[in-house]
């Protein structure tokens, strides 16, 4: 089964059965679901509700995409149509239409045959739990009631948001166009042939940066694995150093995450893409910062040294916006690539990413891996232990607080252990018997090592 109904939205693989896979049918009833939940929850009088839709370059785009605006009319809900677009394009466009709600149609990092509606809320950010939990149960329930033929929703095209959300970054007072254009950069990109194909070397050209295309046409034909992984990203790091660039620029197909290829071919390393952004920005404006738990502790240690607060969150995007708000902090995000800078919107954005990198490293007036090199070096190690259904994973867990009570514990998703030297994050699969173990450490070999010993551990409290 390849249907991932969750909070966040649905995902799933093209063609197969209904309710086994996102067939059109399937696209319908959710998009019909998350209408339905907009007009129980918002409700207007004698005014129609607008939301805003945008997809990827994914191959089955178009027929998602029509089957869900078109779905949303019959709701008698008005939709302004992005098109071709990007995750936080569609963040950015939904307050600036004053809409109800938007939906991104993308499958993120996943390879070409999943696609996914993704749902945001009237601020253009994810839902929360209790929200994505009642548009599962009207979808389950299929309790939609459809617009009859004088109350039928208008549709709105509006293929200019790329080029909003451009001037949006670029208007960004710590963006500093005059100091990127006199850096000269030359910069290879790859877009995975998707729509950060056009959006990102858009926004560089604005810069004053020489850009090289690789995989830019976004036609939906991944030439990788679509998330931005070391191990995927080998043409790219030839290029670069082919091309004598300063730096490599990848995003994935709905371009809200971001990596960095130094100028000699290396990564720059996805966790430390938020770290050099929260570098410069704490540098420019103090405040807090806040990632995730499974995110390096070189964002800690950053902050720090700019005498401000980090706070760690649950993982999730949602969550981590969460604790941002709470904390005010100034800029947050994943290990993952993801950027998320509060002054433009609460999402993660490849965009604002690249654009406040650009000036960091302008102002610095050093190579990529140089910049790269000043930041606290730490490894991470990522596995996981599959155990029989009969275990009780709840309990393995408690039994590790119980057995590390001394140590600095946290509880709000799995179980973070946070040594002095290191840490360990564990969480339980949702829909499989998996412990996934994340370590971080100064070493890949102690990374590993941790792993291992507290998979050792794990296997002896379980009795495998």
């Amino acid at each position: 089964m390849t249907l991932i109904k969750s909070i966040s939205g649905i995902r799933g693989t093209i063609g197969g059965k209904v309710g086994d896979n996102l067939t059109p049918v399937d696209a319908v009833k959710f998009a019909a679901a998350y209408g339905t939940w907009l007009k129980n929850s918002v409700g207007k009088d004698n005014k129609n509700l607008k939301v805003v839709v945008g997809r990827d370059a994914r191959i089955s785009g178009p027929m998602i995409h029509n089957l869900v605006v078109n779905t949303l009319v019959g709701l008698g809900i008005d939709v302004v149509d992005l098109g071709l677009s990007t995750t936080p394009t569609v963040e950015v466009a939904v307050p600036l239409e004053s809409a109800d709600g938007g939906i991104i149609l993308t499958a993120s990092h996943n390879p070409k045959q999943w696609n996914a509606l993704k749902l945001l809320n009237e601020k253009g950010e994810f839902l929360n739990g209790i929200e994505g939990e009642k548009i599962l149960q009207i979808a389950e329930a299929e309790a939609f009631d459809f617009s009859d033929v004088d109350s039928l929703g208008e549709i709105v095209e509006n293929d200019a948001y790329m080029d909003i959300h451009i001037d949006e970054v670029l208007n960004l007072p710590l963006v500093d166009i005059e100091a990127v254009k006199a850096a000269q950069f030359k910069v290879v990109v790859d877009g995975v042939n998707s729509s950060g194909g056009i959006i990102i070397p858009k926004l560089l050209e604005l810069m004053g940066v020489e850009v090289v295309k690789l995989y830019c046409e976004p036609n939906g034909h991944f030439p990788h694995n679509p998330e931005p992984l070391k191990e995927h990203l080998t043409d790219i790091s030839e290029l670069v150093v082919e091309e004598k660039a300063h730096l490599g620029i990848v995003v994935d197909p709905d371009v809200d995450r971001l990596a960095f290829i130094c100028e000699d071919g290396e990564m720059f390393g996805e966790e430390y893409t938020l770290v050099a952004c929260a570098d410069y920005v704490l540098g420019k404006t103090p405040g807090n910062t806040v990632s995730n738990m499974s995110s390096s502790r070189a964002l800690r240690d950053v902050t720090n040294s700019h005498n401000g607060s980090y706070e760690a969150s649950a993982v999730g995007e949602v969550n981590v916006v969460e604790l941002m708000k709470k904390n005010n902090a100034i800029i947050g995000g994943e290990g993952n690539g993801g950027i998320i800078y509060p002054e433009l919107h609460y999402g993660r954005d490849s965009l604002v990413g690249v654009a406040l990198f650009l000036t960091h490293l302008a102002n610095k007036k050093m190579s990529v891996s140089a910049l790269r090199a000043s930041y606290p070096e730490y490894y991470m190690s990522k596995n996981k232990i599959e155990l029989t259904p009969q275990i009780d994973v709840d309990a393995i867990l408690v039994a590790m607080t119980e057995k590390y009570k001394n140590e600095d514990i946290t509880t709000i998703d799995g179980v973070k252990i946070d040594f002095a030297e290191n840490w360990v994050h564990l969480r339980k699969s949702n829909t499989e018997p998996i412990i996934r173990i994340y370590t971080e450490a100064a070493s890949q070999e102690k990374a590993d090592a941790l792993a291992l010993r507290i998979i050792d551990e794990i296997k002896a409290i379980a009795g495998i």
